[in-house]
């Protein structure tokens, strides 16, 4: 697999942990019965947001329509963004195409062939919208939006690279999409998704860069 790890200090005091590579080389996985990233095989990033006590899975995890965590119809599968329409950041590999889609169900979401797509759910992160990222992420039903937090985010910018990024750094999500705008991409980034955060917001690039609180998650962004 090729990406490039980086870890860098915005000049807020937010250090992030970035892994640069191509959507060709993601995929959603399950980790079923819940794992920390850093205990996987797989490099890559947390995922969905999950209900802790069932391990379902509250947003879209999907590879070409298939939701990792069970069948479509079923509650917790990845097919959904359980209760609210969030920001989902979706490559259509058929098409060459990133986009962020604000839908409920992966049925809903615009691609041009569903057997050539994945998509995961999250808040939308707005880097193109300055007056109107903090509504919009409030309407999508954030949470801690305002308060400190580790931090979790995907996004892309022109060229058609992707970085899944963290921060183990306490802080709100203005403070982590801003130094995200500061140190990601070199003023080409377009859009992305704050993923689930907190204890959550691990990674493992090789060995272990960011742990949380090394809880177990029950999703990932992972690559080949």
């Amino acid at each position: 697999m090729a990406y490039t790890y980086s870890q860098v200090t915005a000049s807020n005091g937010v250090v992030l942990h970035t892994i640069k590579t191509s959507p060709n080389s993601v995929y959603m996985k399950a980790l079923p019965g819940g794992s920390t990233i850093a205990n996987q095989s797989t490099d890559g990033i947390n995922g969905s947001f999950f209900d802790f006590s069932s391990s379902a899975l509250l947003t879209i995890a999907v590879n070409n329509d298939v939701p990792v965590g069970g069948s479509k119809g079923s509650y917790g599968s990845g097919y959904e963004n359980a209760k609210y329409a969030r920001g989902t950041l979706v490559w259509d590999s058929r098409e060459g195409e990133f986009s962020v889609q604000v839908v409920s169900s992966a049925a809903s979401l615009a691609v041009v062939n569903r057997h050539q797509y994945w998509a995961q759910g999250g808040i939308s992160m707005g880097l193109n919208n300055e007056s109107g990222w903090a509504a919009q992420a409030d309407k999508e039903n954030m949470p801690n939006r305002t308060g400190n937090a580790e931090r979790a985010g995907l996004v892309y910018n022109t060229g058609k690279n992707i970085w899944l990024v963290v921060t183990n750094t306490k802080c709100s999500a203005a403070q982590f999409r801003s130094a995200i705008k500061e140190k990601v991409g070199s003023g080409t980034l377009v859009n992305g998704i704050f993923l689930d955060g907190s204890g959550s917001a691990q990674m493992r690039a090789g060995t272990p860069k960011a742990t949380g609180d090394s809880r177990k998650v029950f999703s990932m962004v992972a690559l080949r």
